[in-house]
């Protein structure tokens, strides 16, 4: 038997989001400050730089979290590697090469809460059911998924226009009926949702966060020719082509 106070029914404390197993939280004020980075804390909260963290339930749902990810839990809590075998660790362990995620996530099971590091990237939760079930990850957004999700390598469909783009060859893939956790640089306001039928989405840059499954994902030329793309200045271009949703991050990508 345990309680908790004066964390999520703290004044100071704002709730942003909760699904499924998750409740992400925001610190409106830096409390614990002293005269010498006051200045600093006043301004970064005026700017929305606040510290937000993740509160997983597990009596929802077990749930998979990046490696090193964990500050504190409470109640029956139990951790393991979700690993099935030397097979299961080999796969994992080249999944994890290839998309920069770790090899090994630990899996929590139990009936009790679980509390994630707090961070100043913006946390956003994505329901698999509104993805069709699939969902394709820009590198280094995972944080945490309900264990129903299942996690795969996904490959584009062109590599050697990946290679000449200067974007990575796999992407990390998550399918199935669950909650999904991202760890992002831009905000929910900011990001820009395009839903495709049947259609194409051109992309100068790295912008996308997140796409379908369903989506062809491609590296072209922004024009028929060579010629044409080294007149137009854009080059190659990243290609969603299908029917599905893509996040886009026009504002910016990156924490320092």
């Amino acid at each position: 038997m345990y309680e908790v106070r004066n964390f999520w029914d703290n004044d100071d404390v704002r709730v942003l989001d909760k699904k499924g197993a998750y409740t992400i939280i925001e610190y409106q004020r830096d409390l614990s400050v002293t005269p010498a980075d006051a200045q600093i804390a006043y301004f970064s909260n005026l700017m929305n730089v606040r510290k937000r963290q993740v509160i997983c339930d597990l009596r929802v749902s077990d749930v998979v979290v990046q490696g090193g990810a964990m500050q504190w839990s409470v109640g029956n809590v139990n951790s393991t590697t979700g690993l099935k075998g030397v097979g299961d660790l080999l796969g994992k362990a080249l999944r994890g090469s290839v998309t920069g995620e770790s090899a090994i996530k630990p899996e929590y099971t139990g009936d009790g809460i679980l509390v994630l590091e707090p961070t100043w990237k913006h946390l956003l939760l994505l329901d698999l059911a509104d993805w069709g079930g699939s969902v394709v990850l820009d590198d280094g957004l995972f944080l945490s998924c309900e264990a129903s999700l299942k996690q795969k390598a996904v490959a584009r469909s062109n590599i050697s226009s990946a290679v000449a783009g200067g974007e990575g060859l796999f992407n990390l893939g998550i399918t199935g009926t669950g909650i999904l956790c991202l760890e992002s640089a831009c905000p929910r306001e900011e990001l820009v949702e395009i839903t495709l039928q049947n259609d194409v989405l051109k992309v100068d840059g790295n912008m996308a966060i997140a796409w379908s499954g369903s989506l062809e994902f491609t590296v072209e030329r922004s024009g028929k020719t060579l010629i044409g793309s080294a007149a137009s200045g854009e080059g190659l271009v990243n290609v969603y082509r299908g029917t599905g949703k893509v996040l886009l991050a026009p504002v910016h990508k990156k924490i320092v």
